[in-house]
């Protein structure tokens, strides 16, 4: 019958019988047998050490918290709102507050539309940007723009349709002067650019409240109104860095140029989501043995959530994880002979 050593041990002693009705008195019977047994016995508890805690509790998170809602979006790998879920590069990104779902950046907060699993895009809207029916400017600056840490830069970016129009910079605005390795023109982004959304009838509004005239194209050595640059152009659309008043952003899905000019553009920022190719393998197949892909809150490493313990690779491999760099596995097994009767010893290793 099997008999298991004290738990710290981690030792499962099987012993088997083969045509051995009289195993209490065969034993009796044979003392140097029976010494080689409690050697055994000696080596397994002195050698066997408890599984490796760091290995079984490092993110410490129930899988069944990683996959979450807000409101009516669901908050899904690699993004998560608690700690230890989603992807590491996207971590203490998105915070669900009072229903909604919004995004944190060095730049400000901006409210999550949507979250596009399948295109590996969100969907995000400014409050305080401009739009085709109103412009929302101040002379200090005002609205986000978008800007991220340095760290975040390899996994979240603006998508490459995505236009940032610049309101009311000044002369002296980076825009104009140039950056320190290359001159910056204003361009059209996907088809969008100020030639049309200077028609949009907030600047009617806005030129009837200041006084002024607008100027689709300015005269030689006027500024214009409006400056059109894509995110990767200036890896960072800070409004009160370029000296602007203001900005509005729209995106593109579509190959065809929206109708109606700028009143149709889709306005909000579209950013997207990238994660490294080691990565892609990993999850899979840490969701395929029924983990959930997670990471280490102190190394930031991948980790494959699986209950109760987690794996630096997938839920498959428990054993492996439990007893990883310890030296604690000890699997081996003696054979007793007694005559025509023998005695199968069994150590095993024991991740319990």
């Amino acid at each position: 019958m099997p008999y298991t050593l004290p738990h710290s041990t981690g030792c499962v002693l099987q012993f088997l019988s083969v045509d051995t009705p009289n195993l209490t008195s065969n034993l009796a019977m044979a003392p140097p047998r029976s010494h080689l047994l409690a050697a055994l016995l000696s080596l397994c508890a002195c050698t066997l050490a408890p599984p490796p805690q760091a290995s079984v509790a490092a993110a410490n998170v129930p899988i069944t918290t990683c996959r979450s809602f807000c409101g009516n979006i669901t908050v899904d790998y690699p993004f998560a709102l608690h700690a230890g879920c989603g992807h590491a590069g996207l971590r203490d990104l998105l915070f669900c507050i009072n229903g909604a779902l919004m995004l944190h950046l060095p730049s400000g907060s901006y409210r999550v539309l949507d979250v596009d699993y399948a295109y590996r895009g969100l969907t995000l809207h400014d409050p305080a940007m401009s739009d085709c029916r109103a412009l929302d400017r101040a002379p200090r600056g005002h609205g986000n723009g978008f800007v991220l840490e340095p760290w975040q830069e390899p996994y979240l970016s603006p998508d490459p349709d995505n236009v940032f129009l610049l309101l009311g910079c000044r002369a002296t605005s980076p825009l104009f002067q140039g950056f320190p390795d290359r001159h910056l023109p204003c361009r059209n982004v996907s088809g969008m650019g100020c030639g049309d959304y200077l028609a949009c009838p907030a600047w009617d509004d806005y030129y009837a409240d200041t006084g002024g005239r607008r100027e689709a194209t300015p005269g030689d050595g006027a500024l214009p109104e409006c400056c059109g640059v894509p995110w990767g152009a200036i890896r960072g659309v800070n409004v009160s860095r370029l000296e602007c008043e203001g900005y509005s952003s729209a995106y593109s899905l579509a190959p065809v140029r929206a109708e109606g000019g700028a009143a149709g553009w889709a306005y909000g920022i579209r950013a997207t989501w990238a994660l490294p190719e080691s990565n892609r393998g990993f999850c899979g197949a840490c969701r395929a043995t029924g983990g959930v892909c997670g990471h280490d809150m102190e190394s930031h490493a991948d980790l494959c959530l699986c209950g109760d313990w987690n794996s630096t690779s997938n839920c498959d491999s428990s054993a492996d994880a439990a007893t990883s760099g310890a030296g604690a596995a000890v699997r081996g097994a003696a054979v007793l002979a007694t005559g025509k009767k023998r005695l199968f010893v069994s150590v095993l290793g024991s991740s319990v």
